[in-house]
């Protein structure tokens, strides 16, 4: 099939072009950073006011550059959640109203869902796999069965190491979004200069906590902050990723000895994390473990990820109805035929 995809979950509006759920053909996402930057984070109501701007330029975009038009589509995918309602409601509204203009069926497809199976548009991956979901607002081990066959083994039990990221950058006096930042700065720096908290990495669970890390970060800039620059940013920043990776690669091999699975995916937007991709890198190479990540444009949120499970449910008979609502939070154990 030949899809058009759309996500406007949070603070990206963007949408693409694929066939058969595996060749994109285009890709367009417009960025919403330099609006927020200003408020330190994504500000809802503005998020959906450019949504609501940005949908239409966006996908005519990605229209143009896969060299197609509305006449030629067969189906649409679109985030139907977890996400900012508002933000959601701007894609799964232009959705349906396509669909229904076009004859064609659509699909709400799970954020996260997507973020998993963007790695099938660089090669397949057989199942059953792990799947590590590292982004702003999620940190989950899932086990991976087949599309719409998630079972969730760990989840954070507070801030997601991307807010984690950003909150502890914003703490340094960095700019947003800070996680970027604090990889960039962590290349020239120590992991082992600063002494912070693996919170977490050592009980019996598959679940995660960065609040104490982050927490660990503030009383140290407070006790340190005249000192807090120049090489000693650079430590900080290194310091305070290598704690972060310590526990993402620590939770991720339990989980792997756990259920002997051969096969790893690592996604969302810190999937971009230097430091997280050497780490895994080497976790796989030392567990004999086939490790797919995906490239950085498709780590961060993006619409083609949505094609690759939008593509199975629509040739499988499994089109959502006009009456589907958008949902801030959905549980990916539940994602399938009946939540569609």
């Amino acid at each position: 099939m030949l899809l058009l995809s759309i996500e406007t979950s949070c603070d990206e509006t963007a949408a693409a072009v694929v066939r058969d759920g595996r060749k994109m053909l285009s890709s367009v996402v417009s960025s919403q950073i330099a609006i927020h930057a200003e408020y330190g984070g994504v500000v809802p109501e503005i998020a959906s006011r450019k949504h609501l701007e940005m949908i239409t330029p966006v996908i005519t975009q990605a229209l143009a550059d896969a060299d197609t038009d509305l006449s030629a589509l067969e189906g649409i995918a679109v985030t139907r959640g977890p996400g900012l309602l508002g933000a959601l409601l701007v894609g799964l509204s232009t959705a349906k109203a396509i669909a229904a203009a076009l004859g064609i069926p659509f699909v709400g497809v799970h954020h996260i869902e997507g973020h998993i199976l963007a790695a099938f548009l660089e090669q397949a991956v057989e199942f059953p796999f792990l799947a590590l979901v590292v982004s702003g607002g999620h940190t989950h081990i899932y086990r991976v069965d087949g599309f719409g066959h998630y079972q969730t083994l760990g989840r954070t039990r507070d801030d997601a190491a991307g807010e984690a990221f950003d909150k502890s950058a914003k703490i340094m006096g960095l700019e947003y979004p800070g996680g970027a930042m604090i990889d960039n700065l962590a290349r020239q720096g120590d992991g082992k200069a600063v002494r912070l908290p693996r919170p977490l990495i050592n009980d019996n669970s598959l679940n995660f906590s960065f609040s104490g890390l982050k927490t660990a970060m503030l009383q140290y800039v407070s006790k340190n902050r005249d000192s807090v620059h120049g090489q000693h940013l650079h430590d900080l920043c290194a310091s305070f990723q290598q704690a972060v990776c310590d526990v993402l690669v620590a939770k991720t091999e339990a989980a792997l000895m756990q259920t002997g699975l051969k096969r790893l995916v690592v996604a969302g937007g810190v999937a971009c994390n230097s430091g997280l991709r050497l780490h895994m890198g080497q976790l796989a190479g030392r567990l004999g473990v086939q490790l797919h990540i995906p490239g950085p444009a498709l780590c961060g949120d993006n619409a083609a990820m949505l094609a690759v499970p939008g593509n199975f449910y629509l040739e499988n008979g499994m089109a959502s109805e006009q009456c589907l609502d958008a949902t801030a939070t959905w549980d990916m154990d539940k994602v399938g035929r009946g939540s569609l």
